[in-house]
């Protein structure tokens, strides 16, 4: 299942890296999911997808002189199929656009002012953030560091300056929050 996108210099294929970003999630990405750490369940389902793996003391620029597509991974989405993430990597590759895994908005949203509950908001104009970004070489080069934790400011600020395609992302790879989101997220991903 490797993605790999083509590299026209060289004339042969490359392979995407990524990182899982833990950074600034506190002790949830180290609860376990099926016996295993979210983050290794994660940092799993990108060595399945093709990515190859980048420590994040690897220095942005050499990162950026790779000249490849880069995932983040978000290990409170562990559970995240390989071949979600590899679709991904294949559409921001191909299209040269910023692509993110995103769920449907299932709650009730309200607007709210001057304290008080308004209209209900239409969900289908709202989608949650899931996982994987997926930043092509092209954005990769523009960015002067490694981008920021927090992937859902990221996905804001990328989305101000250029195409970013939301692609829904299957059951599997919802977020959780809580030690209740991940007995719910076991339920749904039991492998027997």
């Amino acid at each position: 299942m490797d993605v790999e996108t083509w590299d026209d210099e060289a004339g042969e294929p490359m392979r995407a890296v990524g990182y899982v970003v833990d950074e600034d999630r506190g002790s949830l990405p180290y609860r376990l999911v099926h016996g295993e750490a979210l983050v290794a369940a994660a940092a799993w389902a990108m060595g399945e997808a093709g990515i190859d793996l980048v420590d994040v003391t690897v220095p942005w620029h050499v990162v950026a002189d790779l000249g490849r597509p880069v995932v983040l991974h978000d290990p409170l989405c562990p559970m995240t199929p390989p071949d979600f993430i590899a679709s991904c990597v294949r559409a921001a590759a191909a299209r040269d656009v910023v692509v993110v895994g995103v769920r449907p908005v299932t709650d009730t949203v309200k607007e709210a002012a001057d304290g008080r509950l308004g209209a209900t908001v239409d969900r289908d104009r709202l989608a949650a953030l899931a996982s994987p970004v997926v930043l092509p070489a092209r954005v990769v080069a523009a960015l002067g560091s490694r981008p920021e934790p927090d992937l859902l400011a990221l996905v804001e600020r990328l989305r101000s300056s250029g195409p970013v395609e939301l692609v829904e992302a299957p059951p599997a790879a919802r977020r959780v929050a809580s030690d209740e989101d991940l007995r719910v997220l076991e339920a749904l991903t039991d492998p027997r």
